[in-house]
């Protein structure tokens, strides 16, 4: 079970840097090549004796730059992605600090408690999250809409949006895990560290500092 845990963290990080990565990349080429041609004709402008070359050039940087308009929903598509990725990841990491601070307002003797409960809310949302986002993604493969931009590529709607229910199950297992830990004793709240103390001691400093 360790192992295969391990696994998958791994490709989960493996998949947010690939998609951090992959929007960088197809962003940044979509720039280039949008002010690289006006570059090439200023210098053919500038070089008579070169003007040919240099406005052939610029004329091959703008027809791919007039191409790459499926760069801007593949964007977003991958952005989408990694929201629905982030989701789980955000789970395991501990980024849901509103939740935890929420359980901590309780005694100790409490928290356990309002923690299972608070977990059983979040599973519960996964699911019916999953659920009806499966049967939105079923549609959209039943009717076959091409994705807009896209689907010169093949890339149907489905495609992109079956990330839905897949990043809602994701997190339904992360919280399931939570959950486990929680009623086996091995944790209080809800996972959460140093980022729920460090908010605590903010809020207290802050306080301390109004009351001066």
């Amino acid at each position: 079970m360790h192992a295969v845990a391990r696994v998958w963290n791994q490709l989960e990080e493996i998949l947010v840097a690939f998609l951090l990565a992959g929007m960088t990349l197809v962003t940044f080429s979509y720039v280039v090549f949008n002010n690289l041609y006006g570059v090439f004709y200023s210098l053919g402008d500038s070089l008579p004796f070169a003007n040919d070359a240099m406005f052939s050039i610029g004329d091959s940087i703008l027809y791919v730059a007039q191409e790459m308009t499926w760069s801007v929903a593949l964007t977003k598509a991958m952005f989408g992605w990694l929201i629905f990725v982030g989701l789980a990841w955000g789970v395991r990491i501990g980024a849901h600090i509103g939740v935890d601070l929420l359980v901590r307002q309780f005694n100790p003797a409490n928290q356990r408690l309002m923690a299972i409960l608070a977990l059983l809310i979040c599973l519960g949302y996964c699911a019916l999250m999953t659920y009806s986002s499966e049967q939105w993604v079923s549609v959209l493969y039943t009717v076959g809409t091409g994705a807009e931009d896209l689907d010169r590529f093949g890339v149907r709607q489905w495609h992109i949006v079956m990330i839905v229910p897949i990043g809602f199950a994701l997190m339904f297992l992360r919280f399931l895990q939570i959950f486990i830990r929680v009623l086996q004793g091995k944790q209080q709240g809800m996972g959460l560290h140093s980022e729920v103390d460090d908010a605590v001691k903010l809020a207290e400093t802050d306080k301390a500092e109004t009351t001066k």
